[in-house]
Formats: C-alpha cells, sequence, structure tokens
C-alpha cells in the first residue's frame, strides 16, 4: 500500500479521495459515447446535450451512479472549445458550466459520489482556456463541483502550465489526465506521437506533485498501452496515480467500441489495481457495464506493486527482398502507356513513391478481376491503373474531397469510371462495406516535432502514424488471400514496421525500391528526422551532396500458418 493510503483519518475520506481509506477510487466511463451521439465529435455533442437534451445526460450519470461509481464526470469535456451561442436559445457556456454540475449533483444525490468538472485539453491550448478558466469562479460560486479534472492532455508546456496555476486558484482539488502510455504521447488508436523521453514526464510530474496536484491519470489510450504506466510513473510520485483508458474508436458513423463485455474490462481493472493504480474508470466506449465490472474486481482490493515486464519476443527471419524481373519488356512501352491524369490545386501530385506504387501495378497487372482499396488517392492514379488492369472495382479514399473528385474526373479520362467510387473520408473513422483482394496505399510519412505541429504537417514524432493506422487495419480490410502495397520510406523504422505486421499475423517481402529526394516538407523536418534515425534503425542517404530517401514498396499478405515471427531488438 501506498505512503497516502496509510494516512490515518478521523472520518471517512471524501468519494474521491477513498485511496486514503485504501480503497480504490472508481470513476464513471464515457459520458459522449454513452449518449451514442450521432456526431462524430460527440464528446463535443455532449457537452451540447448539457442543454438541448439534459435529461438524456441525467440518464447517463444515473446509470454510472447505480454501476457503482465513486466520481461522476460533467458532461463538459468540450465546454471551452464552444461559442457562446452553440445550443438554441443560445445559452452562455458560464451558465452551461453550472447546469452541468446541477445534473452530475442531482443523478447522484442517493449516493455518496464525488461530482467532477471535466475540462478537455483545449483548457490549456485554446484561445479561450486562460480566460475561460478564470470565469469557472463565478460559475462554481453557485454550482461548485468537488474536484475539477482536466483531460486528454499531451505536451507539458508553457501554456498548459500557466492553466494549472489557474485552476489551482480554484482552491479545488485537480486531477491532471495525459493522453500517455510508457512509450510516451499516445492517441486513441494506439499511435506514438512523441519520441523517446527517458525520465522527463517522471520528472515533470514530480514537480506538478510540488505544485499541489492532487492526481496523475492516463485517459482516452487503448487498453493494450496501460500496462507498466503506473508502476513506472511510482518511481517518481508519491500522489495518487489512475487509468481510464478508451474501448474503441471514432468512425464517422459514431464510436466503435471494442467486443469487450463486463467482466473482461473488470480483469483488466484488477491487473491495473495489482499494479498500484489507485483510481480506476473509463474514457469512450467505456460504458456503465464496464464500470460495475471494475467496481466488482476491485472492491476490497489493496494496491498492489506488480511491474509488468514486456513479452520476450521470439527472432525473426530475414526480410526477403524480390526484385522485379524483365516481363514488362512484353509490352509496348515506348511510349509508355502512362494513364491521362490531372491534378487539381493542393491535391497531392505523384511522387516518386506513388509512381514506384504505379509501376509495380503496372508490371505486374496487380488486381486483375479483384475487388480493390486505393488508400490515399490524391489524384486516382493507382484506382485508374488498377481499373485498366481488369479490376472488378475499385474504391477510392483520401481525406481531402478535391482528390476524391479528381479520381472519378481521372477514372472518366480513361474510360473507367464504370469501375471507380470514390469518397473523401478518414481513415480512422471509415468502417469498410466489405474485405478487398487488393490494397494500396502510398500515405503521409514524415516525422514532425510535437511542439512545431500543425494542421499542415501534423505532430507525429516517428512520422508513422498513417501507416501504422493502416498496417493495424489490414487484418480487417483483407480478403483471406488478399494482398496489400505499401510504400514506406526508408526515414520510418523497417524494425517497427515488421513488428507491427508479425504482431498482426501479417507477413512481408520488398518487391521492389526507388529513390526519393529527401527535398520539400521533408526537409523542413530533417533535424525532426535525425532524431528518429538516431533513436531506429531509420535511415537516408547522401548522394554527392543531396539528402536521398529510399521509398521501399512492401507486398503484406496473411501468414500461411497465422503467425509471423517478429525480429529482436
Amino acid at each position: 500500500m501506498h505512503r497516502a493510503e496509510h494516512a490515518s483519518v478521523a472520518a471517512a475520506h471524501p468519494p474521491h479521495r477513498r485511496w486514503a481509506d485504501g480503497r480504490c477510487v472508481v470513476l464513471d466511463g464515457g459520458v459522449s459515447s454513452a449518449l451514442d451521439a450521432a456526431d462524430p465529435d460527440a464528446r463535443h455533442a455532449a457537452t451540447r446535450a448539457v442543454v438541448t437534451a439534459p435529461e438524456r445526460v441525467a440518464d447517463v450519470h444515473r446509470r454510472y451512479v447505480a454501476a457503482g461509481v465513486d466520481v461522476l464526470s460533467t458532461s463538459t469535456w468540450g465546454l471551452l472549445d464552444l461559442a457562446d451561442a452553440t445550443t438554441r436559445p443560445p445559452v452562455p457556456w458560464v451558465e452551461v458550466a453550472r447546469r452541468a454540475v446541477r445534473l452530475a449533483r442531482d443523478a447522484s444525490a442517493d449516493r455518496d459520489v464525488s461530482v467532477a468538472f471535466s475540462l478537455g485539453s483545449a483548457a490549456a491550448t485554446g484561445e479561450r482556456g486562460p480566460e475561460g478558466v478564470d470565469l469557472l469562479a463565478r460559475a462554481f460560486a453557485d454550482e461548485p463541483p468537488d474536484l475539477v479534472v482536466l483531460e486528454t492532455l499531451t505536451l507539458l508546456d508553457d501554456p498548459l502550465r500557466r492553466t494549472i496555476d489557474r485552476l489551482l486558484g480554484l482552491g479545488l482539488p485537480l486531477w491532471l489526465s495525459f493522453r500517455r502510455c510508457r512509450e510516451g504521447l499516445c492517441s486513441v488508436h494506439g499511435e506514438h506521437w512523441g519520441g523517446p523521453e527517458g525520465d522527463a514526464f517522471g520528472r515533470a510530474a514530480r514537480r506538478l506533485e510540488r505544485d499541489g496536484v492532487e492526481a496523475l491519470l492516463i485517459n482516452c489510450v487503448p487498453l493494450d498501452h496501460v500496462d507498466g504506466w503506473v508502476s513506472e510513473l511510482r518511481d517518481y510520485v508519491d500522489l495518487p496515480l489512475g487509468v481510464a483508458p478508451n474501448l474503441g474508436y471514432p468512425t464517422r458513423e459514431g464510436w466503435r467500441s471494442a467486443p469487450l463485455d463486463a467482466a473482461e474490462f473488470g480483469e483488466h481493472a484488477r491487473r491495473w489495481r495489482d499494479e498500484g493504480a489507485q483510481i480506476v474508470g473509463g474514457c469512450c466506449g467505456v460504458g456503465p457495464e464496464h464500470v460495475a465490472g471494475a467496481r466488482a474486481a476491485v472492491a476490497d482490493r489493496p494496491a498492489g506493486r506488480a511491474r509488468p515486464v514486456p513479452d520476450a519476443r521470439p527472432p525473426a527471419a530475414p526480410v526477403e527482398a524480390v526484385f522485379p524481373d524483365d516481363g514488362e519488356r512484353r509490352r509496348e512501352l515506348y511510349p509508355l502507356p502512362f494513364p491521362d491524369t490531372a491534378t487539381s490545386e493542393g491535391v497531392f501530385a505523384p511522387t516518386q513513391g506513388s509512381l514506384l506504387v504505379w509501376r509495380h501495378l503496372f508490371r505486374e497487372r496487380v488486381g486483375a478481376g479483384g475487388d480493390c482499396l486505393d488508400i490515399g488517392c490524391g489524384s486516382g492514379l493507382q484506382a485508374v491503373q488498377l481499373a485498366r488492369n481488369g479490376a472488378r472495382s475499385v474504391h477510392a479514399i483520401d481525406l481531402d474531397p478535391s482528390a476524391a473528385s479528381d479520381t472519378l474526373a481521372n477514372a472518366a479520362r480513361n474510360h473507367v469510371l464504370d469501375r471507380v467510387t470514390s469518397e473523401a473520408v478518414d481513415l480512422r473513422r471509415w468502417v469498410a462495406p466489405q474485405r478487398y483482394d487488393v490494397i494500396v496505399a502510398s500515405l503521409y510519412q514524415t516525422p514532425v516535432d510535437p511542439r512545431l505541429g500543425s494542421p499542415e504537417r501534423p505532430a507525429d514524432y516517428w512520422g508513422r502514424s498513417a501507416v501504422d493506422h493502416l498496417l493495424r487495419r489490414l487484418d480487417e480490410l483483407l480478403t483471406e488471400d488478399g494482398i496489400a502495397l505499401v510504400m514506406q520510406l526508408s526515414i520510418l523504422s523497417g524494425r517497427d514496421t515488421a513488428e507491427r505486421l508479425a504482431a498482426a499475423g501479417l507477413v512481408h517481402r520488398v518487391v521492389d525500391f526507388a529513390f526519393f529526394p529527401l527535398a520539400g516538407h521533408f526537409a523542413d523536418s530533417l533535424e525532426q528526422i535525425r532524431r528518429v534515425e538516431q533513436d531506429s534503425d531509420a535511415y537516408h542517404l547522401r548522394i554527392g551532396d543531396q539528402p536521398v530517401m529510399v521509398a521501399y514498396l512492401l507486398e503484406v499478405r496473411r501468414a500461411a500458418d497465422g503467425r509471423a515471427t517478429i525480429p529482436p531488438r
């Protein structure tokens, strides 16, 4: 049992401090996903529901209370992202804050439950954050919560520190919750946004403890990224530590929950408690039934001191490099029968990496007779070639609506529009209507320092976010005998790719490669690329005075026996 749990008290502690009595504090789960909001940006919809559908919010609160929570969170995560007039009739957000506390308080009136006022990361980074936090004092004068929890935080930078100071000035207990795991910054999809930190976050957490923060948690990360975080951070701090992972991920059709029942979630909660967690709950996708499972699993269970050890990885067979033969000589190549395409302003035009993929499709006649998917289609070069090769159908997706339009226009130019469809969608939110025989992907992959990220160049320490999300989804997207052709640049770790594919039961081989100048936006990220290369097997070449990457074309398919080996570190 930790030092904080040995404290002697004259009377029972309030619910949010039951760790001091040796008990595990149980939080609620995801209010937004429990509301089943149709809006993909559900956490903002849940905040609006405080005004537009208060009884629905109250019902969700009551269900979590019935599940046995000690702490109930207000439906205000997205409050500071919203303009003053976000509802009809318009209600100022200070009043929304009051109503949200009142809803939670009334829903838990018959139980001994603490109310936590929830704030999202916009309180630390948004334009309204500083002013909003100052004005919360006015809302809390009439409807005070028992504590404030600032959630889904990433970087511990100067703006966040200023926000923390303001929140501590409110005189209420403050809990901070980060999107982190043992490997650093982590997304809802399990992507790692940051690089190696050593003990940097632990030392920062120690400063937060000295400043007066009452508890530290992680939230909004997948279940398989939780183990080990509590025991690792316990080396640095004595304050209470907690976990609140998500179950599933957002799609454009709403939240897609992982198939986990209450007992299974309870087993996870028991493991976290055995590791030393003093607070256990959930984020999006964690419903009242999961919380009830956690409550049953940790009831009267003392905090442990377990230190999870990563599973040992067996050695892997070397990656086979297969080079193209001379089959293209059997075709008329002069002039080259290249598709007739046009690219709108702002749409990614084909690069050397895209042309590498196209050459393989053309040479091997990939896609004939099959159902195909082009991910990150750009102007549609690959989709058009798959159709020209005789594909039964080709579906092309891209974040950019102009790219989806260009793809259809270029399919018409090449007389294959009858077999090509397209849509503008984020792969992370896309629900596939079927499995595919062939998948091609040439995705954005540029390491970007998290401190320098922007909408045009999203923060991505390793440059792998898009590629890794695709690799995780291949198992559900491919038919049993399907193949995926994925372009990977050498500035990404080849070993990490092999590990992720092997873990999913997939095998791969290199079927071609080409050289790609490290110029343009890549050159803007050269410093970050060098950091990645220092910490992994990523690399680039220098030919004369020109830095050059290698673009590899990987052919991915299921392992013959359903298993794949993972290369040793």
